[in-house]
């Protein structure tokens, strides 16, 4: 396929002011499709949106609200602040350090069944950290990329939850860098009791270059996401 996806970094930017703009995008999308019963595919433009947020909990519509386990009061403590919102998934958390990947895309235009972008989204991030020396995987009957998937030791790296209609997406992944890993521990992160959180800073024991990842990002995505399928 001859086709390109538009980078987009939106940096440090409020949870709510990146949920609404996504919004916004996806709606126009939504609606060109509507319009159209076969919209010409140069007027479909395919976004991967990158950013970071200020301390903030998500919680998914069929998450518990039990996974959380603190009060509001402990919240304003850590500066953080709280949303249910309309993806799948769990609770989860995103802050400093960590990138969140927004892509909003036609999936139908791209020829992806909703199963196959989630394991694109996956395979990205094992190709990345593979980049970084690091062997990850997946865990069968739940998204995101894991590290010493299957043993005692597994640790989550990277959340992934998503929303879609009309083969149209929002809400993405998580991707822990140089993330404060502490904050986690007031969650049930993903609804599990007994799995933990890692980043990559935290499994190179070194600070790691942001933009260097958000580079690998795009290129390893926009490679599976076109490369041709049979």
């Amino acid at each position: 396929m001859n086709s390109t996806i538009q980078y987009i970094d939106w940096k440090m930017i409020p949870y709510k002011e990146a949920w609404d703009r996504q919004k916004k995008l996806f709606e126009e999308l939504i609606t060109l499709k509507s319009n159209f019963d076969n919209p010409d595919k140069e007027s479909i433009i395919q976004r991967f949106i990158l950013c970071e947020h200020p301390h903030v909990y998500t919680l998914g519509k069929n998450g518990q609200v039990n996974n959380m386990l603190i009060n509001d009061e402990f919240m304003k403590q850590i500066n953080a602040s709280y949303y249910r919102i309309d993806r799948g998934g769990d609770i989860t958390y995103h802050g400093p350090g960590q990138i969140v990947g927004y892509p909003i895309l036609d999936l139908q235009q791209l020829h992806l069944s909703l199963k196959e972008y989630v394991h694109c989204i996956e395979e990205m991030i094992i190709l990345t950290l593979k980049d970084y020396h690091i062997t990850s995987s997946r865990i069968s009957g739940a998204t995101g990329v894991w590290l010493d998937a299957n043993t005692k030791n597994a640790r989550k790296i990277c959340a992934i939850g998503i929303r879609a209609s009309r083969y149209v997406t929002m809400h993405g992944f998580a991707f822990n860098i140089n993330t404060d890993l502490s904050y986690f521990s007031h969650i049930n992160p993903c609804g599990f009791v007994d799995k933990g959180v890692t980043s990559l800073s935290q499994e190179l024991q070194r600070k790691i270059d942001m933009e260097e990842v958000k580079h690998k990002l795009y290129t390893h995505f926009q490679t599976l996401i076109i490369m041709p399928r049979n």
